[in-house]
């Protein structure tokens, strides 16, 4: 049987179990393709009726954000019994992951319509990466504990899958880079990459910045960055050369590459070597 189709019969296991748990929210991977639609109804909720994503007509009848990558991925899912009814009513927070093998399957990673990841991968034939993606949680489960059990997941899979190197687009609100100057010189400035990780966006489509503007303010900088963005500056990921506009979603994206070696100890510590700290 060809890989592609027995990657579609045996995509889920129905028993796939809970990676971590606290009170009433519990996180894991997404069991059947059900919860894959739930996860997709999310998607939707918050990037197009939340926030400035524009949708295609077939996403406004279907009131689902999905594409072609959704099927050779992962879907870690927080969710909370509390809330009771349907599984798509206690989904309140998600995150896409796809594997390398997965990417083969898919034609390539969803990140390379945007920055040429070729390069880095080729620099590093014997790592294991995993790709994040389409991080999304409901508005008022956006605090520390849904945002800790979204990582705890995300590190049972590294540690299942002993992912070496974690990749992905994270976005800035907007779609004018001039007026995101700020913090794109920061992260310029503070979080290159250095040579073997270093990847830059398609020349196509990259928006770059030969000088980082002198009279930058660091601290207002920094704060204006989104929080996930600022979660993995501080695991000590590296942020790719230039910035890439999606007009779909209104934001400015720019590349984050997370070596696992580089993952500070203190946030090991936290989760557990063997992410036992919210284990279920």
């Amino acid at each position: 049987m060809p890989a592609k189709i027995l990657h579609l019969v045996r995509r889920f296991d129905p028993a796939a179990p809970l990676l971590g748990r606290l009170g009433t929210l519990e996180v894991r991977l997404a069991r059947n393709a059900a919860e894959v639609k739930a996860a997709q109804q999310l998607r939707y909720r918050v990037f197009y009726e939340e926030m400035s994503a524009q949708p295609s007509k077939l996403q406004k009848m279907t009131r689902r954000d999905r594409d072609s990558f959704d099927r050779y991925c992962d879907h870690l899912l927080v969710i909370d019994h509390a809330r009771g009814g349907s599984i798509a009513s206690r989904i309140v927070g998600t995150y896409r992951l796809m594997r390398g093998e997965r990417a083969a399957l898919a034609g390539g990673f969803y990140t390379a319509q945007e920055f040429d990841i070729a390069p880095m991968l080729a620099r590093h034939p014997g790592k294991r990466f995993l790709e994040l993606g389409r991080s999304c949680v409901l508005k008022d489960y956006r605090g520390k504990r849904t945002v800790e059990l979204l990582w705890q997941g995300i590190w049972a899979y590294v540690i299942a899958h002993d992912v070496d190197v974690l990749f992905g687009c994270a976005s800035l609100a907007g779609t004018d880079p001039a007026t995101l100057a700020a913090p794109l010189g920061f992260l310029q400035a503070n979080a290159s990459a250095p040579e073997e990780w270093r990847v830059r966006a398609h020349t196509h489509r990259g928006t770059f910045f030969d000088d980082v503007p002198a009279n930058i303010d660091q601290r207002r900088a920094l704060a204006v960055l989104p929080p996930l963005l600022k979660g993995y500056l501080r695991l000590g990921g590296y942020v790719g050369e230039g910035a890439v506009v999606d007009h779909q979603f209104g934001t400015t994206d720019v590349l984050i590459v997370l070596p696992r070696a580089n993952i500070n100890p203190r946030y090991v510590g936290h989760y557990g070597a063997d992410a036992s700290r919210f284990a279920a």
